[in-house]
C-alpha cells in the first residue's frame, strides 16, 4: 500500500498500540490504519463517548499541525478520496477516513493527541454530523468568550463568566439576567439623554 499523503512511499507494517496493526508513512509520519485491524482492536478496549466539552485548552503533548494536514488524500486500500473530520483541539486538526472502507488516516502527532483526549476508541464519532455541529457550537462559545476577555479585560470577564455561571444554576436565573438589561437599557437611555441636553 502506498501512503495516501504521498503516493510514492510505501507504508510499512508498525505496531500502533496495544496491539492495533497500522501502516506507517515515512516522508509524512503519519498512519494507516485499517478498518479491519482498528474494529477487532476496539472490542478490547473499555470504550466512552466521546464528549467536545472535555476538550482542555491544553494537552500534556508537543503538537504542531503538520504540513500534510491541509493535503487531500487517497485511500490505499481502493483510491477512495478520504472525508475529513474537524477536531476541535487548539490548534484545531483534521483526521481522514474512507468512507467505502472505512479506513482511518492520522497525520503525524495526531494518535497522540486523540489519546490524551481519550477519543482514540471513538474515531469514527468523531465524522459523526452531531459531532461537528457540537465542535462548531464550542468553538463559536470559545470565540464569544475571547472577545469578553478583550472587550472587558481578563479580571471582570472572569467576573461575568462567573456571574453567568452561578445565574445558569439557580432556578430563578432568569430575574437577574432580566435585572442586569434593565439597567444597562436605563444607562444608555440615560446617557443618550445628556447628550441631547
Amino acid at each position: 500500500m502506498y501512503s495516501p499523503k504521498d503516493r510514492k512511499t510505501l507504508l510499512t507494517e508498525t505496531c500502533l498500540t496495544n496491539g492495533l496493526t497500522a501502516y506507517y508513512c515515512s516522508t509524512s509520519k503519519g498512519i494507516w490504519i485499517p478498518a479491519k485491524e482498528y474494529k477487532a482492536w476496539l472490542e478490547t478496549q473499555n470504550l466512552q463517548e466521546p464528549d467536545p466539552d472535555r476538550l482542555p485548552d491544553e494537552v500534556d503533548v508537543t503538537f504542531i499541525q503538520p504540513l500534510f494536514d491541509a493535503k487531500a488524500a487517497l485511500c490505499p486500500e481502493d483510491g477512495s478520496y478520504l472525508s475529513r473530520a474537524k477536531v476541535g483541539y487548539k490548534p484545531a486538526f483534521y483526521i481522514e477516513r474512507c468512507t467505502c472502507c472505512d479506513g482511518i488516516w492520522l497525520d503525524h502527532g495526531e494518535w497522540s493527541i486523540l489519546e490524551k483526549l481519550g477519543f482514540h476508541t471513538a474515531i469514527y464519532t468523531l465524522f459523526s454530523p452531531e459531532w461537528q455541529t457540537r465542535v462548531r457550537k464550542k468553538e463559536l462559545l470559545d470565540q464569544e468568550r475571547q472577545a469578553t476577555v478583550e472587550k472587558l479585560g481578563p479580571d471582570l470577564a472572569r467576573k461575568v463568566f462567573a456571574l453567568a455561571a452561578e445565574l445558569e444554576k439557580n432556578p430563578n436565573g432568569d430575574f437577574g439576567v432580566a435585572y442586569l438589561m434593565r439597567r444597562f437599557e436605563n444607562v444608555r437611555g440615560e446617557t443618550r439623554r445628556d447628550r441631547i441636553f
